[in-house]
């Protein structure tokens, strides 16, 4: 995507090499703020402290923590170290794991000497990866929001517009480049379709606010930013066409874990017969997990996140304000998670599918388990439960 007219990913190496180089996100949306990360540590902090964000953009990033964590120690041990220092950043998103992973399969077959090479060429084979998985996302969302369009008799150039509810920020901020739930969306406004977007504040960090609103202003497409709780009543007042989010994890069967606030927005929607739309590249499914409510961590964050906000003043200067009173608790939950009865469809790099497990087993067939017998009571279920692939 472009910044300021200038083709930027989230992440990229540093042309000597050695380092990569990421966007801070906490400065956003009012400084645009590189970082250099040169070593293990300061890849650990990023993902930490959320400089980055993002399920697949955590992945990518932590595939470069790997590598420069090679370039200090390519030893069995150091390789060791460096998974378990990144794993331990954050519990909830499934890229971590599965980037990490990625890279300590293709390393341990390799001499300790050819490691640090080995391990920056992988990462950077993730990042590209990742790029042409969120591009062939937003390719098959596009289907979906051209249908809107005719429903509704919305054409090129003609009234009306098509409504897309969106939360949190699911846009090339979270990814390496393109987004997830942002790719069909930048497809359908650069394809000429009146689309506009009601961006969700998404407390607490308020990554709609800043990072969502941020993005859609800089590729000039039409929103308004709402706060968490006027979805509803616009979904009541046929306000919404369409609601499409993101994801930090998805089961095999198709209950997905985002942002806080997602499970209320698809209730509202399930309410007043809104498509409800969930966007995700193949890494974010956890094919080791069924249940999502009951097996998936959600990450409880630092409460100074629900009691303050930072932005600028009038006077122009950027500062933290507390917004609450001095005494009182706060609760951060980062993620809930959406049951798969509440969502129309999952809109993988490989097409739309139901979300089930028959649904993902139809897309991914070679990572979706084995079969259970159909005379077990277990295959008796399974049967009475699956939908098939959109």
């Amino acid at each position: 995507m472009n910044v300021n007219g200038t083709p930027t990913r989230t992440i990229w190496p540093a042309r000597e090499g050695g380092a990569v180089w990421i966007i801070d996100q906490t400065r956003l949306p009012h400084e645009f703020v590189t970082q250099r990360l040169n070593d293990l540590g300061a890849v650990a902090h990023a993902i930490r402290a959320m400089l980055v964000r993002g399920a697949p953009l955590i992945g990518a990033t932590a595939a470069y923590g790997v590598a420069l964590g090679m370039a200090e120690d390519p030893s069995d041990e150091g390789l060791a170290r460096a998974c378990q220092i990144l794993l331990a950043t954050r519990p909830t998103a499934v890229n971590l794991r599965w980037a990490i992973e990625a890279m300590a399969e293709s390393l341990r077959a390799l001499p300790p000497d050819q490691r640090a090479l080995a391990a920056w060429a992988k990462a950077g084979a993730i990042c590209d990866e990742d790029v042409a998985l969120n591009e062939a996302i937003g390719d098959h969302g596009l289907g979906i929001i051209k249908d809107l369009a005719r429903a509704k008799g919305v054409e090129k150039g003609g009234e009306g517009r098509i409504n897309i509810l969106t939360h949190c920020n699911a846009g090339w901020l979270a990814t390496v480049d393109w987004g997830t739930a942002l790719a069909p969306l930048y497809k359908a406004h650069d394809a000429g379709l009146p689309i506009h977007v009601w961006v969700d504040e998404t407390r607490p960090r308020n990554q709609g606010a800043s990072l969502t609103a941020w993005e859609l202003n800089s590729h000039g497409v039409p929103h308004t930013v709402i706060a968490d709780n006027t979805g509803g009543h616009l979904m009541q007042h046929g306000l919404v066409d369409m609601v499409i989010v993101g994801t930090d994890r998805t089961t095999a069967t198709g209950d997905v874990c985002n942002k806080i606030g997602t499970y209320l927005k698809a209730l509202a929607a399930f309410d007043n017969a809104v498509p409800f739309y969930v966007a995700l590249p193949g890494p974010t499914i956890d094919w080791t997990v069924n249940d999502g409510l009951r097996e998936i961590p959600i990450e409880q964050r630092d409460a100074a996140e629900v009691t303050r906000v930072w932005g600028r003043t009038a006077a122009g200067a950027l500062e933290w304000v507390t917004i609450t009173p001095t005494g009182s608790p706060a609760a951060n939950y980062a993620f809930d998670v959406t049951p798969a009865r509440l969502i129309s469809g999952l809109i993988t790099e490989r097409g739309v599918c139901a979300a089930s497990a028959a649904g993902l087993a139809g897309l991914y067939p070679e990572r979706a388990p084995a079969p259970v017998p159909a005379g077990s009571a277990e295959g008796k279920g399974a049967a009475a439960t699956a939908d098939g692939a959109l």
